[in-house]
């Protein structure tokens, strides 16, 4: 990056309320051209909305943030010519070929027609589909739908292209190669890729990671720094009775331990060392025991003193609500 190239994006105290409910509270952060930037939390944690506000589908309610230089109230029609964006759900048109669909989104952009044969030809041998160009996309698998996404976001060479849960309901081995296809197009074109995720290996592809709970981010580092933050390794023991153990691991050993994922969960230095000690002085029936190094599933408990999985269980019970509220909110 130059001294003269301003930061993909920039954020300073972006917010966004639906009525009473706070969808986004105030975060700041800023990502430099070319990083792969990932926010990592569960559903209903912010991500998507925040997303909408750097694309200029939703208007902040508090603060401001610029994309490639540019307001994002202000200059909205500039953004949206210097980025790229795959939606969380399909917006392919099933009934074209993938040829037609680039085609279609090459024209909207208003791309030089002399340069759209090549531009699609090197998008689609990018993902792999140059043999499947003529076929309809409702013959194609999701992992091949997400792929010409993909590409047709990039196809007007945009400066950030943003990925809202781009690989969500596919199996781990197509998540696998997607981000194969995601990394090998970054580094070929370039791109700044803002991405969200609830999948924890997943954001071990970034170069960057904001974790996200209830509006705000917690913690932003690389996945290396945020693993070596927790410094401890992670305990997880199955007992005849949780409550109990709770509160022995406190009053015996000074841990302070919680219940996620039905079992007892806490982190101590040298794990593998501590385990004997468990059995032999803990009250409570231990029925089984994992030690692990750190994870950015760590790293999210520390900083948010629930797993990823918990804290999607927790705003699925209140997602109705909100919903009604937000819905409520936008048509007054």
């Amino acid at each position: 990056m130059t001294s003269t190239s301003p930061p993909a994006i920039e954020v300073d105290g972006l917010g966004k309320s639906f009525g009473e409910v706070e969808a986004v509270r105030g975060v700041s952060f800023t990502v430099p051209p070319g990083e792969v930037f990932g926010f990592l939390g569960p559903n209903g944690a912010g991500k998507s909305t925040t997303i909408n506000m750097l694309c200029t589908l939703a208007k902040p309610t508090a603060g401001a943030a610029r994309v490639s230089g540019f307001d994002v109230v202000a200059a909205r029609d500039s953004v949206r010519r210097h980025i790229g964006l795959v939606f969380q759900d399909s917006t392919l048109d099933n009934q074209l070929t993938a040829d037609q669909n680039l085609r279609l989104h090459a024209e909207l952009y208003g791309i030089d027609p002399a340069v759209i044969p090549a531009r699609m030809q090197q998008m689609l041998e990018m993902v792999d589909l140059a043999d499947r160009r003529d076929q309809p996309v409702i013959t194609f698998s999701g992992g091949m739908r997400r792929r010409l996404e993909i590409a047709r976001g990039l196809m007007h060479s945009p400066r950030v292209l943003f990925l809202d849960e781009p690989t969500i309901g596919l199996d781990p081995q197509t998540r696998s190669s997607i981000w194969r296809y995601i990394r090998a197009l970054q580094e070929r074109e370039g791109t700044t890729i803002f991405m969200t995720t609830h999948y924890m290996d997943e954001a071990e592809f970034c170069d960057r990671i904001a974790i996200m709970d209830r509006g705000e981010i917690v913690v932003l580092d690389t996945p290396e720094a945020l693993k070596a933050s927790v410094g401890t390794d992670r305990v997880v023991i199955g007992t005849a009775d949780d409550e109990a153990a709770l509160a022995e691991l406190r009053e015996r050993f000074g841990i302070e331990a919680t219940v996620a994922e039905g079992a007892v969960t806490f982190h101590v230095e040298s794990g593998e060392a501590f385990v004997p000690r468990l059995f032999a002085e803990l009250d409570v029936a231990i029925t089984s025991v994992a030690v692990s190094r750190p994870t950015l599933d760590d790293v999210f408990m520390r900083w948010t003193g629930s797993t990823i999985r918990d804290a999607e269980g927790d705003a699925g019970s209140n997602r109705n609500r909100a919903h009604l509220q937000m819905m409520k909110a936008m048509r007054r």
